[in-house]
């Protein structure tokens, strides 16, 4: 009997360090499409809220580094509303200057009422905004158009939440549909009502991968704005024209309730033909 219970405890343990590992990991991901010819790496980083990974942020600069993206898409809520923002910094500063680099806001860039001083501090290391903008890059040969929008918290701010679809049609005006488009905002649950604008590939953060998980059972329990047993928690997701990958983020010490059986995550995306 008491060596059942043993093994029962030691059971009990080894689930909880699995259930708790906060650890990052990389998350890989491949999409195939006719618009290039050879391939593009992207590194997808999401919902840091200004953690720490290391001495200066070092434990994902080297995540990223050895994984050699071609591109860094950063989807938002990098910075905190309540945590300083040295951390976020530390990551912007070493990144920026050294990979092409795209920012869109997430709600606590807004929500800690500093959305423009974040803006000017993340241009001025070497990071693009994207604003209802987009650009054409040349990669490896290939030239893809990446686009962004800002979180819809910066326009219920102001009231004029219909800017936002302006940022849309100022997209749709200025695309190249020939090229490989790709939309990166935060919020996840919008995808559908973007598909009309002809996207091939958006990428967002925003639901921390459901902040609990069940391996092969649950994919997320509770997200914000989804509530609970989101649908688009984390993952890669297929519509009929397009894919969506929603990143499971990188907030760890930030967050109110632990993450279970959900590593923060860097995203990693080849696109090949």
């Amino acid at each position: 009997m008491k060596r059942k219970m043993v093994f029962l405890v030691i059971i009990l343990i080894f689930i909880s360090l699995l259930a708790f590992d906060s650890r990052l990991k990389v998350m890989r991901y491949k999409l195939i499409t006719d618009k290039i010819d050879g391939q593009i790496r992207i590194a997808l980083i999401t919902d840091l809220h200004s953690c720490k990974y290391g001495e200066k942020q070092s434990v994902l600069i080297d995540a990223i580094d050895a994984e050699k993206p071609d591109i860094i898409l950063l989807g938002g809520d990098i910075f905190d509303d309540v945590m300083p923002n040295d951390n976020a910094m530390f990551l912007l500063e070493n990144i920026g200057n050294r990979y092409p680099c795209y920012y869109v806001t997430g709600n606590h860039e807004v929500w800690s009422g500093e959305s423009n001083a974040i803006k000017e501090r993340v241009k001025s290391v070497g990071v693009k905004l994207l604003e209802g903008t987009s650009e054409i890059l040349q990669i490896n040969n290939n030239k893809i158009q990446i686009s962004g929008i800002d979180d819809i918290a910066l326009f219920k701010l102001n009231g004029n939440e219909s800017h936002l679809t302006a940022q849309l049609e100022d997209i749709q005006r200025n695309v190249d549909k020939s090229l490989y488009q790709i939309l990166l905002y935060h919020r996840p649950q919008e995808a559908k009502s973007y598909l009309s604008y002809g996207f091939d590939l958006m990428l967002s953060g925003h639901a921390h991968g459901g902040q609990w998980r069940i391996p092969f059972l649950l994919n997320g329990l509770l997200a914000p704005d989804q509530g609970f047993f989101p649908k688009l928690a984390g993952g890669l997701y297929a519509f009929d024209t397009a894919h969506l990958i929603v990143s499971r983020g990188l907030a760890r010490e930030t967050t109110k309730v632990p993450r279970v059986f959900n590593r923060p995550e860097l995203v990693i995306i080849d696109l090949s033909n």
